[in-house]
């Protein structure tokens, strides 16, 4: 069963940001700022800016909004100061959840995210309490169907780590960070276009979840993901539903 959640999850959490549109821009806006303000703002230099430039390219931002958000992070206009924060903490069951914020504002971040934990049935935990249980990588999924030979092939032949198959078909592929774009456009060149393609959290040890506590479980991530401050959510949570 759990090679059939972790796809369902796939296309809920897809779904769900294909729902909120609205908030993508500010968000991608948010990570451009931090990228550039780390890495400086040459994207061809900055693999962090990069990333987060063929969000906003994919959320069909306009090139003088990238650009100029980019000149903010790097002095070249005022503008806000933004941090960037991971909390951790446990879901319904005891399940892990990593929250990373982009905040302006410390304080209130902490109250907000604290609120949502509490009040839906989870606790906000100290640093380190889950992030042991998740691995940082590019993880890229395809659907069902998609040549397993065809993607493991030109995969691993750019450098990717692992080529995972689920019991449903669908096939994640593992990279290292920094050979996340290689792997990705060198799928892409092969006629791979994945469903999901980004540098993640990913679960190392997965808790399955249905019923009362898969919904309520939900609800959860939900109302995290709506705080403003978020910019990204990871659990080792797989909702079946």
């Amino acid at each position: 069963m759990a090679g059939h959640s972790k796809w369902a999850n796939i296309q809920h959490r897809k779904g769900r940001q294909d729902e909120k549109r609205g908030k993508v821009w500010t968000r991608v806006i948010r990570e451009i700022m931090v990228a550039a303000r780390q890495g400086g703002g040459d994207a061809s230099a900055n693999p962090r800016l990069r990333l987060a430039v063929d969000k906003a390219k994919a959320a069909n931002m306009p090139a003088d909004t990238i650009k100029r958000n980019i000149d903010k992070a790097t002095g070249n206009l005022e503008g806000v100061s933004y941090e960037e924060i991971r909390y951790e903490g446990y879901g319904v069951g005891g399940a892990a959840i990593i929250v990373d914020t982009v905040t302006d504002n410390r304080v209130r971040t902490v109250a907000e995210v604290r609120h949502a934990f509490s009040k839906y049935g989870g606790n906000l935990g100290t640093e380190g309490s889950v992030a042991f249980q998740f691995k940082h990588c590019g993880q890229l999924f395809f659907a069902p169907g998609t040549s397993e030979d065809k993607v493991m092939e030109a995969a691993l032949e750019a450098g990717a780590e692992d080529v995972v198959t689920g019991e449903d078909g669908s096939i994640e592929v593992l990279t290292a960070p920094a050979d996340f774009e290689a792997v990705r456009d060198a799928l892409e060149k092969a006629g791979l276009k994945a469903e999901v393609a980004e540098v993640t959290m990913r679960a190392e040890t997965p808790v399955t979840l249905a019923g009362e506590d898969g919904q309520r479980m939900q609800k959860l991530l939900d109302v995290i993901e709506d705080l403003d401050d978020v910019q990204a959510v990871y659990t080792n949570a797989e909702i079946e539903g």
